[in-house]
């Protein structure tokens, strides 16, 4: 019995040990992006720039969106140690209101994915014009 206890031991300490962290493997310069008041029906896109920080190529699995009035993007290809890429997250601006979104971003050996959040107030044609006047 205490070979198995002292066994489940090992292999728990390994596997805690050998999980990454987002931290240890990307880098993005910001998370948040606010795109303060935009049109209604013009869509926005932001890059969110990013440094593969590990010794190892960088894959990202995929990248998935809160919601379907937001698009991301991101390399297919993997990225090499200290080089730079980017996830672009759009939004199409078609209800007008404040709006707060969540990119997924799922990175190969890493358990969480990083959350990249874009925010900003979507205005009618009427409300941006008059806006713009101000």
């Amino acid at each position: 019995m205490k070979k198995i206890l002292m066994s489940l031991l090992v292999l728990t300490i390994a596997t805690v040990g050998f999980s990454q962290t987002a931290e240890k493997v990307i880098k993005f310069t910001q998370t948040k992006h606010n795109f303060g008041k935009i049109k209604q029906g013009v869509p926005v896109t932001y890059d969110f720039s990013f440094t593969n920080v590990s010794s190892q190529p960088l894959v990202i699995e995929n990248a998935t969106a809160s919601c379907g009035c937001t698009t991301p993007t991101w390399p297919q290809k993997p990225v090499m140690k200290s080089q730079t890429d980017k996830v672009k997250a759009g939004f199409n601006a078609a209800a007008p209101g404040p709006f707060e979104k969540t990119v997924f971003v799922k990175v190969k050996g890493v358990d969480a994915p990083v959350e990249l959040k874009i925010s900003g107030e979507v205005l009618s044609a009427e409300d941006y014009a008059k806006q713009l006047k101000k």
